[in-house]
């Protein structure tokens, strides 16, 4: 039952960040204005590695908003993206992204590091981050 209780929480809290649009956040210090979703998507992806130059990149996924996210930046779902992380995995060619339950630790978690780069609700966002690309569905 608390399952089915997660799954229908996860479901609407999706769906309601969904009607704000999903906000790409950095850190205000990073010196990013604005990045491209094709950079965002190399990035979420392990493609590309660095945010800044000379510095590796935190990735962080929003646990409750990874399948929008997913959907809306590559058009593709959970199950597709977590075969494609479990392939890289096994090959050992890089690490999928560090994963965090609620969109406020995100938030600090971005605010702390300079190099971290996440995503929450649009309707979050404040002056300790910064939204670099807003997804819509």
């Amino acid at each position: 039952m608390s399952r089915l209780l997660l799954a229908l929480w996860l479901a609407l809290y999706g769906a309601a960040a969904a009607a704000h649009g999903i906000a790409v956040i950095v850190n205000p210090d990073s010196g990013i204005d604005s990045i491209s979703r094709e950079e965002v998507s190399h990035l979420f992806l392990g493609r590309i590695k660095h945010l800044l130059p000379g510095t590796p990149a935190v990735v962080i996924d929003t646990l409750p908003l990874r399948q929008a996210f997913y959907q809306a930046l590559v058009r593709r779902g959970l199950p597709e993206i977590d075969a494609y992380w479990a392939r890289l995995r096994f090959s050992g060619r890089t690490q999928p992204p560090m994963q965090i339950e609620s969109a406020e630790m995100v938030i600090e978690r971005v605010a702390r590091d300079r190099n971290a780069i996440g995503y929450i609700d649009g309707a979050l966002v404040d002056s300790r981050v910064r939204p670099v690309l807003r997804l819509e569905d």
